[in-house]
């Protein structure tokens, strides 16, 4: 296996395999395996300790959600829903080489206008930024920490 930075996250144990030369790792949201690239693997940290260690329900949370935005498909890395089915957060993850630009916060906005979730974080497995949308008064704010999981967020 080809050796991944340490994550400013909890180790996770993969299931990785090999398949045509390719090493992929298993997606439990997706239920499938996947190339395991540098995003992938802050992918799988991330959504792994949002379950495990800040409560967020697997069954609320879908892995690369297509969307259609300016007549172009797009897919947004994570999405957690409510119970009814409604976007309560989004994720973009990059790879932990890749900044934390303002480009990063620009993509999850626009993908916010499809969504208008109440939550963005933004992670590159390193450092994880999180604001929570006030649509009322059309602003956001940065969270010190991601919220812990409640049916109320």
């Amino acid at each position: 296996m080809t050796e991944q930075p340490p994550l400013n996250l909890p180790l996770v144990e993969l299931r990785l395999r090999m398949e045509d030369k390719i090493l992929k790792v298993f997606d439990p949201l997706r239920k499938k395996y996947v190339a395991l690239t540098p995003e992938e693997y802050v992918r799988q940290h991330f959504t792994a300790w949002m379950t495990d260690s800040l409560g967020y329900p697997a069954s609320l949370m879908s892995n690369e959600v297509s969307i259609s935005l300016n007549d172009t498909k797009r897919r947004c890395d994570t999405v957690v829903f409510r119970n009814d089915g409604s976007p309560l957060v989004i994720v973009e993850y990059k790879a932990p080489t890749v900044a934390i630009t303002q480009n990063v916060f620009d993509q999850i906005a626009r993908y916010n206008m499809v969504f208008h979730s109440s939550y963005l974080i933004v992670s590159n497995g390193l450092r994880h930024f999180c604001c929570k949308m006030d649509y009322d008064s059309n602003s956001y704010s940065f969270l010190p920490n991601i919220p812990i999981w409640s049916p109320d967020l």
